[in-house]
């Protein structure tokens, strides 16, 4: 149910708000003063806040200002019976999600309530998401391999100098490219990930630059491709040693001329692009099998970071199980499990072909199967990694 505050000195307006917003299923509280509201504001969050703007002790607009220095998010609709368009300009500025006179049409009230609400509950549902995507998308670890590569991250986010990320599969190198792309100039724009291994080869040119329709037998409708969704923003090419000659040579083009142009069309279209690429090939030897390019390689090349593989950051499988632990509880709504060091030390002695994933699979099969606390035997029953 949601919760709403009304600010008001007057008792009347504050019975009729309370009314109409209890039909509505409302939870209101009430605030007689601006001093009182503020009070109610640091001790408990609310959805909306109804706030008269002349008061006695604090008027509204303080009340406003306060709210945005005490990082009180919720939306406020102001109330005032002497309304003009310079107060709600005012009010507008400091923050306030709208603006009503007085006496308040109701139905008016309702509309506002409700979008503010709604608006509200959105911007909570971001942050959840984004917390989640961060929780996603951390990387863990403390031993020196690692830490190069963050140091590394470190430096070269900032620029726009393109990134070669190798390493073995479930290693994290995707990872690293998000962040590369989060602790850019870029961070406000798109990161399009490119699964280039996924896509057949007759299909990978117009995945990436996009076709006219028509220019294909499958081609009902023209499409945008993954170089114009990134424009401004970054692209990350993923298993790149997987991508046909064909295409790499217009992927040289586009890094070249920051061009591209639609399969089947003529027309040349500027691209703004930072390109991150990923593979678990020596590209080196690819090239010399002629499986790829070189004056490619040498392009996408300017600054590479190595991935290791989990086998040879071993001391980090602590800090992962750990992590791992928190994130999988998180997602199931469940209470966090432990691990017994024995049960650790069991994990680090297992060849880890499947790097972080294969780790990151074998602790979620722990806490579903095993124990509150996860024990060595849990590990030799249900780990599968004997």
């Amino acid at each position: 149910m949601p919760s709403i505050l009304i600010i008001d000195d007057e008792k009347a307006i504050r019975f009729a708000l309370r009314e109409i917003l209890e039909d509505e299923k409302y939870h209101v509280e009430e605030a007689s003063d601006g001093a009182e509201g503020l009070q109610k504001l640091k001790e408990k969050e609310f959805d909306a806040v109804l706030c008269d703007i002349k008061m006695p002790k604090i008027d509204g607009m303080t009340v406003l200002e306060e709210a945005a220095k005490n990082e009180i998010e919720t939306p406020f609709i102001m109330i005032s019976a002497h309304g003009t368009i310079d107060t709600a300009v005012e009010a507008t500025k400091k923050g306030a999600f709208d603006f009503i006179e007085k006496p308040p049409d109701l139905n008016r009230v309702l509309l506002a309530v409700r979008n503010a609400v709604e608006r509200e509950g959105l911007v909570k549902e971001t942050k959840v998401l984004k917390r989640k995507v961060s929780k996603s998308s951390t990387i863990v670890g403390q031993s020196k391999s690692i830490n190069t590569v963050l140091e590394t991250i470190d430096k070269v986010a900032p620029s726009e100098a393109r990134v070669l990320i190798t390493g073995p599969n479930g290693s994290g190198k995707e990872l690293v490219a998000k962040a590369l792309h989060s602790n850019s100039s870029r961070n406000n724009k798109a990161l399009v990930e490119v699964n280039c291994a996924a896509i057949p080869s007759e299909l990978i040119e117009s995945e990436l630059f996009g076709h006219e329709k028509g220019s294909f037998t499958s081609a009902v409708k023209q499409r945008i491709g993954k170089f114009e969704q990134a424009h401004d923003g970054t692209l990350f090419l993923d298993e790149i040693g997987d991508m046909s000659l064909s295409a790499q040579a217009k992927v040289l083009r586009a890094l070249q001329e920051n061009v591209i142009t639609r399969v089947g069309g003529d027309k040349e279209i500027k691209v703004n692009v930072r390109v991150i690429a990923a593979t678990n090939k020596n590209l080196k030897e690819e090239i010399s099998k002629g499986n790829f390019r070189e004056d490619l390689y040498h392009r996408l090349s300017v600054i590479i970071i190595d991935v290791p593989g989990l086998n040879d950051r071993k001391d980090d499988i602590p800090l992962l199980v750990e992590y791992f632990l928190q994130q999988i509880a998180d997602e199931y709504g469940a209470p966090v499990k432990t691990m017994s060091s024995d049960a650790i030390l069991l994990l680090q002695k297992h060849n880890w072909t499947g790097n972080i994933r294969e780790l990151r699979n074998v602790v979620e099969r722990l806490v579903i199967l095993g124990e509150k606390e996860i024990s060595k035997t849990d590990v030799e029953k249900y780990g599968h990694i004997g």
